[in-house]
């Protein structure tokens, strides 16, 4: 039985992504110890680790996760008044396929989706 996914994504600098990621979007270290090259952060139910590679040319990063949740407007709006910069080509919309999406791009370009659903 599977449970849970936990999406492992490229970091350049761990300060930096902490910065973002706690910061701005308001998610929270795991964990009692400090690994200079792996990093774990959670908001609610989900879990983003992340692995040092600081030789990562975010030009060609291709990292992505796509983010449920029950709250898109609301999410939006909090990160519109926080300043969080809208990825350019991603702005809240519905799709075709039934989800209403943003996405934003975090420090080293991976792309973060965050969709809900219209068929409720």
């Amino acid at each position: 039985m599977l449970v849970s996914i936990n999406p492992k994504l490229p970091m350049r600098n761990r300060n930096k992504t902490i910065d973002y990621y706690v910061n701005y979007l308001g998610f929270k270290k795991v964990g009692t110890f400090d690994y200079p090259e792996y990093l774990i952060l959670q908001k609610d139910d989900i879990e983003i680790h992340f692995f040092l590679f600081e030789a990562l040319n975010p030009k060609e990063n291709y990292g992505q996760v796509y983010i449920r949740t029950t709250t898109i407007d609301l999410l939006y709006q909090s990160l519109l008044n926080d300043n969080v910069a809208i990825h350019p080509n991603g702005r809240l919309e519905p799709k075709p396929w039934g989800q209403k999406e943003f996405s934003l791009l975090d420090p080293d370009s991976n792309l973060l989706t965050f969709g809900e659903s219209l068929n409720k």
